[in-house]
């Protein structure tokens, strides 16, 4: 990608209209970041939450307990297939991996363009790899999000140690962040020493960040066609200064040292995606714990911020604000998509929540799979009462909600079917 291309790219405009959206949105958190905010911390410092002292109920814990007890095991004769094996245990696929060549992780020191961080995902937890260093995983707790585990460097014939980290809180647990446990997406241009020279959308995940301010330090391996992005790009110093110049992957690095020679566009959507949700959806449960806790349960008086969390949801949720692809739309790494789609859940006119678009747009219908994920079932009760009103009054067919009128009648009644079908634990009341 040549460097001429990022000159343009720096020059473009955020759109009159997407501005106001962004003004209005900050405005918004920082009215409700002062309505919430008492003497106590909002995030994992206040006990309210329980991050430190209540049973973890992630995937990994329950995993980590087999393990601890003997139920399961680890085995693997080097780290790759320590690696393999873990992603087998914890049912995440090695076709979602991507690579990171920006020193964004706790080992920065070993992360660089010359070795790349590798990174693999399902609905509910993340693990992250770099060749000769500790194996990391990041899994969402229901009710407390993110919990964040290392695993000991790999020894020949040894069980690595395995731990619950808080030093990861420093990135995903910021004060910016009002200390609730989230996931972080960066574009980080690096240097070669992995450093970043250029970093941006700092605080921004979902499927609303434009394209043209992701992927700075990932690397994208099958989309020749689309360049709308920072991906592949390293900044090199010379005797005239800094020059940004494409890499390709495999190019500083040996590619043999990772399961899959791959780092292919669909996953890395598909997790800015759900990132976006699971940020989302912790941070609306924190604040509902908060908001609560300080009307002594009671929902009415705090009913219009709850009212506010959910229809943000929503909106997220229905895709409300997703950027579109690119035109020609993106190609589907055929592996990733089998692996992806061998996770549907069928409805009985055969269709599913996880049923790919990828002309216009990532969803054929459009509410997310992560419905079923951790995150959502985690909402306290008076919220999640509030997202099931707010979805009926988005897909209601016989009235219009202007506010979701992008989606078409026949589209909001195929969800609405999904839904009723596939999610037992909605209400009667709710989406009948």
């Amino acid at each position: 990608m040549p460097a001429d291309h990022h000159e343009h790219q720096r020059s473009v405009v955020v759109p009159w209209g997407r501005s106001v959206l962004l003004v209005f949105a900050l405005l918004s958190t920082l009215a409700f970041r002062q309505s919430t905010r008492g003497a106590e911390p909002l995030g994992v410092n206040n006990p309210l939450h329980g991050y430190d002292t209540l049973p973890t109920e992630d995937r990994f814990a329950r995993l980590k307990a087999d393990l601890d007890t003997g139920r399961a095991s680890l085995e693997g004769d080097d780290e790759l297939a320590l690696l393999r094996n873990l992603l087998r245990a914890l049912d995440i696929p090695v076709s979602s991996q991507m690579l990171v060549t920006s020193a964004t992780s706790f080992q920065k020191t070993i992360i660089s363009p010359r070795r790349p961080r590798a990174l693999y995902f399902n609905d509910d937890t993340y693990v992250g790899f770099v060749p000769g260093g500790q194996l990391e995983v990041i899994s969402i707790d229901p009710a407390r999000g993110a919990m964040f585990y290392i695993f000991g460097r790999p020894e020949a014939g040894k069980v690595p140690r395995i731990r619950r980290t808080e030093n990861c809180l420093t990135c995903h647990a910021t004060p910016e962040m009002d200390e609730i446990p989230q996931l972080v997406i960066e574009s980080v241009v690096p240097g070669i020493t992995g450093g970043g020279e250029k970093a941006f959308r700092r605080g921004l995940s979902g499927h609303g960040v434009p394209f043209d301010q992701r992927f700075g330090g990932w690397l994208v391996t099958d989309a020749p066609d689309f360049k709308q992005h920072w991906g592949n790009i390293l900044i090199e110093w010379t005797s005239k200064g800094a020059k940004e110049r494409s890499m390709e992957p495999g190019e500083l690095f040996d590619l043999s040292r990772y399961p899959v020679p791959t780092s292919n566009l669909l996953p890395q959507l598909l997790h800015e995606h759900q990132v976006g949700f699971v940020n989302r959806a912790v941070s609306a449960t924190y604040r509902t714990r908060t908001l609560l806790h300080e009307h002594a349960g009671r929902s009415e008086p705090v009913k219009s911020e709850l009212e506010s969390l959910a229809r943000g949801l929503v909106r997220y949720l229905l895709f409300a604000d997703e950027v579109p692809l690119p035109p020609g739309g993106v190609p589907g790494a055929e592996p990733f998509k089998a692996d992806f789609l061998a996770k549907r859940r069928v409805g009985s006119n055969g269709r599913s929540l996880r049923d790919l678009e990828l002309s216009t747009r990532l969803m054929r219908y459009r509410c997310s799979y992560m419905i079923d994920s951790p995150a959502f079932a985690g909402l306290p009760q008076p919220l999640s009462h509030l997202v099931d009103l707010e979805l009926e009054r988005a897909l209601d067919p016989s009235t219009i909600a202007h506010d979701y009128t992008y989606l078409p009648a026949e589209e909001k009644q195929v969800i609405r079917t999904l839904l009723q079908e596939l999610r037992p634990s909605a209400r009667p009341d709710d989406l009948r």
